[in-house]
């Protein structure tokens, strides 16, 4: 047979069990004579008897025997393989995730992130790497486990994605600059000096569109890949930085932040995943913990 009907494989499997083909019929709540026909099937499948008479009764084959362990096994894989996932041991769980994310994530929620995955799964680890680009090729192909961002035009359609939290941004300036005293107004902004924050190079952006209707416009001194370079740098200078809000609370430890003085859309940060690990036990424990690591952050 060159397809072969792989449902034989349970039909053989009680056959040779019960070594009767009537008591093999009752089990599998089929007619003596369906009971038969398969026998046959199997007989033209294998190529042998299988059960031969002998008296009264049903005796197997040398190959009957030979298969009936080999088949027994086979049926109880397959058996396991369509049952619903038994429920998940996190203490005895070894397993690596790969979580890409932007600059921001780790330093922000990394920590607590860890903490509660050590805890309840001590032989879990979590390797982090940058994103550099937004497309979903990682995700695709299982290099990523899970990633977070926001969910845009080059985000794959079939990718699955859950909101973290809302960010919004906000100006960033040292202790003692002069945009940390007093009112906030966009002349006193635009009239700054800027870090822009672009992984394209761009020295242009949403902020810069949003102040286009005011006829002011930013000066900016330099381009950055990274929202770390550009606090790093608003921290040793007189740079103003411009950086999402929550994703990088840590980061703006010691500096004086504020709201912008124009209109910026919030935008949703989400982590995203494939969904060949939706139903996956290991994998939504997982997505748990990033959502409460980044709950925990506020």
């Amino acid at each position: 047979m060159s397809h072969p009907d792989l449902n034989l494989l349970v039909t053989l499997d009680v056959l040779l069990t019960e070594g009767s083909v009537a008591r093999a019929a009752t089990r599998l709540r089929l007619s003596p004579s369906a009971m038969s026909r398969a026998l046959a099937r199997l007989r033209e499948a294998t190529g042998d008897p299988l059960l031969v008479r002998a008296g009264r009764s049903l005796v197997p084959t040398p190959r009957a025997l030979e298969l009936r362990e080999r088949v027994g096994q086979i049926v109880e894989d397959a058996r396991a393989a369509l049952r619903p996932a038994t429920t998940l041991d996190l203490t005895r769980l070894v397993r690596t995730f790969t979580l890409r994310n932007r600059d921001g994530f780790v330093e922000n929620f990394g920590p607590d992130l860890i903490a509660r995955v050590s805890e309840q799964a001590p032989r879990v680890r979590l390797r982090f790497v940058p994103k550099l680009d937004k497309n979903s090729t990682s995700l695709r192909d299982g290099s990523v486990d899970l990633e977070t961002g926001v969910v845009g035009k080059t985000t794959g359609p079939e990718v699955r994605a859950q909101a973290l939290f809302r960010d919004r941004f906000v100006g960033v300036v040292r202790i003692g600059h002069a945009l940390s005293e007093g009112e906030i107004t966009l002349s006193r902004y635009a009239t700054g000096r800027h870090i822009s924050v672009s992984r394209r190079g761009l020295d242009k952006g949403p902020i810069d569109e949003a102040m286009e209707p005011s006829g002011l416009k930013r000066e900016i001194v330099t381009v950055v890949g990274s929202f770390s370079e550009a606090l790093a740098l608003a921290r040793a200078s007189d740079l103003i930085a411009s950086v999402p809000e929550r994703y990088t609370g840590n980061l703006r430890d010691g500096l004086h932040s504020f709201p912008l003085p124009v209109a910026i859309p919030d935008h949703t940060v989400s982590m995203l995943w494939h969904p060949r690990l939706d139903a996956d036990p290991a994998h939504r424990w997982l997505r748990g913990c990033v959502r409460d690591a980044c709950t925990a952050m506020r």
